[in-house]
């Protein structure tokens, strides 16, 4: 039986019940947002998910599009990870943080979990500081049934530059974060077979995903780049399981500023983000049964 108290549980849970891999980023941005939401980013996104809470699992605020705009940003901010909740989702905070000590703790007390300031059941952080970066994160991700999803192979075409150098191993920086992650989720298997301890691995790069599913059997996958960054259904194949668990696929500017695409233009903006939602639903569940 599945445990509620469990991040990867919960998600699973998720996952099977709206039978959709589909993770919807939520990245307002002023001049893109359709004329009835008069520029109000709370409405936009309280939109969006009103479209999509019956259809995804899980959302993705991207915390630098309301950061940039001071305490009332980050106001907005916290009313959509509520209002998210409060539909049923579960939340991920792409914020990529962290630090070392006190200050990756304060990161992680201030985001993850039901009883944080922010609420998010999840994270997004970078490995580039070393373990004892990531230690505080784990910790308190554990002790309120929270997740995190560290970087291992971004979608940017620039993080080749330091994912891909070769150690004197003879292995690559990606593999040997992917290998560090693997067992830290290991520790935090629920009741199902993947860990609450994550892993962002872009859909641009199909024969390193692949590679990493190998090498990460109990680890969830994030997996950014599809549709507007080039990754396709074929591409994020490898990412599932023979059941189409084990990833999530986000989906930002494609699902949410679908009003702005001609294929869209004879639907309200909020009937648009449901055809795309759907579409994106329906190509992923073609490549993970």
């Amino acid at each position: 039986m599945l445990n509620n108290n469990s991040f990867s549980d919960r998600l699973e849970t998720a996952v099977r019940a709206k039978k959709s891999a589909v993770l919807v980023g939520l990245d307002p941005r002023f001049e893109s947002l359709p004329p009835s939401c008069k520029g109000s980013f709370l409405d936009f996104c309280k939109g969006v998910i009103d479209v999509v809470a019956p259809l995804v699992p899980a959302v993705k605020p991207q915390v630098a599009f309301f950061e940039q705009h001071g305490a009332g940003g980050m106001a907005v901010l916290q009313m959509v990870v509520q209002y998210a909740r409060q539909k049923g989702l579960l939340v991920i905070l792409d914020g990529k943080r962290n630090d070392i000590g006190t200050t990756a703790a304060a990161y992680a007390d201030g985001m993850l979990g039901e009883k944080s300031i922010w609420g998010g059941d999840a994270i997004t952080v970078s490995p580039y500081l070393g373990d004892d970066s990531l230690t505080p994160f784990f910790e308190t991700a554990a002790d309120r049934g929270a997740g995190v999803f560290v970087l291992v192979k971004t979608s940017n075409p620039g993080g080749a530059m330091l994912q891909d150098l070769i150690a004197a191993d003879g292995k690559s920086i990606y593999r040997h974060v992917a290998e560090y992650v693997q067992t830290a989720s290991l520790k935090t298997l629920g009741a199902g077979q993947y860990g609450s301890i994550g892993a962002v691995v872009g859909a641009t790069w199909p024969e390193q995903l692949a590679e990493l599913r190998t090498l990460m059997p109990n680890v969830w996958f994030l997996v950014p780049g599809f549709g507007a960054q080039g990754g396709s259904a074929k591409d994020v194949a490898p990412a599932f399981d023979s059941e189409g668990l084990g990833a999530i696929v986000n989906n930002s500017r494609g699902i949410i500023f679908a009003h702005t695409q001609k294929r869209y233009a004879d639907l309200d903006w909020q009937r648009a983000v449901e055809a795309a939602t759907v579409e994106m639903i329906e190509q992923l569940n073609c490549v993970s049964h």
